[in-house]
């Protein structure tokens, strides 16, 4: 089971084992983002993650249907895809799991983010692939995940922000998630936002 990882397709694989299409909700919905700005290429990343909500990870197929659908080549959206850490790109561990990034960033690694790193990859016990023994999580470095001013940052799941993190509460944070707890929206306070 913790071995269970989806591939990584070629093309070629890509075009037999998934249809490769957005449905007209989804076509809405990118159409609304592209809507939104001057020129359609800032749209890529929203489309992205319709695309990787849609099928899990930007294969090449997936990456193809967003250039697609964009009028863009693959190459530009690839890039795109390929730059940020957030968009899954390859096999990912079969769910259910948490995928668990430490930022390792210029600001948080300065704060402590390499040392949360390697205290979660202790803590959780993962191999060199990043998962750990029970399948349960999926541990990798992130690049910038926007919040210098409140390091070190967690995401998780690609969806929540834990902020100030240290190896204590990284543990706090596991034990949660292997509660079945969600851990609790966190809001950057407003004085600091403000500056």
């Amino acid at each position: 089971m913790a071995d269970a990882f989806v591939p990584y397709p070629s093309p070629t694989e890509d075009a037999r084992a998934v249809d490769y299409r957005f449905t007209e909700a989804e076509l809405s919905e990118i159409q609304r983002h592209v809507a939104k700005y001057p020129d359609k290429t800032s749209a890529v990343m929203p489309a992205l993650w319709v695309a990787q909500e849609k099928f899990g990870v930007l294969s090449t197929g997936a990456i193809q249907l967003v250039a697609d659908t964009l009028g863009l080549s693959f190459a530009h959206v690839y890039g795109v895809a390929t730059f940020y850490t957030m968009y899954l790109k390859e096999g990912v561990p079969a769910e259910p799991f948490h995928l668990v990034e430490v930022c390792t960033c210029f600001t948080c690694g300065e704060c402590g983010g390499r040392e949360v790193y390697n205290h979660a990859k202790q803590s959780l016990g993962v191999n060199e692939h990043g998962r750990s023994p029970d399948g349960k999580f999926y541990l990798r470095e992130a690049e910038c995940l926007g919040a210098c001013d409140t390091p070190v940052v967690l995401q998780l799941n690609n969806r929540r922000m834990v902020f100030r993190t240290d190896a204590q509460k990284f543990d706090a944070v596991i034990a949660q998630l292997r509660r079945g707890e969600t851990p609790a929206f966190e809001s950057v306070p407003r004085s600091e936002v403000a500056g």
